[in-house]
């Protein structure tokens, strides 16, 4: 098991950037494929991007292509999600998740998530 907790969540001006972190309990390299999830007000919760358990693979959701990369080139138990130009519609309720395995699937550990709001 393992626990994550998310942080870097902020208000933001359409263009800006914020990094978001999450600090596992544990170390999670080579162990845990990890991902970031998010969820609007009124909306379900929707895939923004994972890594691989190497660090070696990456995959991002259309919408974040180019703008967002996930990371976890720092501390083992930790990664990260730098977001540049950041739209309006980028506002919403950011979860970091782990799993187990490759980073396509379903995931099973979820951090209590961070708010990111971008104002236009």
């Amino acid at each position: 098991q393992v626990q994550l907790a998310e942080s870097g969540g902020g208000l933001v001006q359409a263009g800006g950037s914020l990094k978001l972190s999450c600090a596992a309990s544990r170390p999670t390299a080579n162990v845990f494929a990890m991902a970031w999830f998010r969820q609007a007000l009124g909306k379900e919760r929707e895939f923004v991007a994972a890594i691989s358990r190497s660090g070696g693979s990456t995959r991002y959701a259309d919408s974040v292509k180019g703008r967002f990369t996930i990371s976890r080139d720092g501390a083992p138990n930790m990664v990260y999600l730098e977001m540049n130009t950041l739209k309006a519609e980028d506002t919403a309720m950011y979860y970091c998740a782990a799993r187990q395995g490759a980073f396509v699937g379903q995931y099973d550990y979820w951090g209590q998530g961070t708010q990111v709001t971008v104002s236009s």
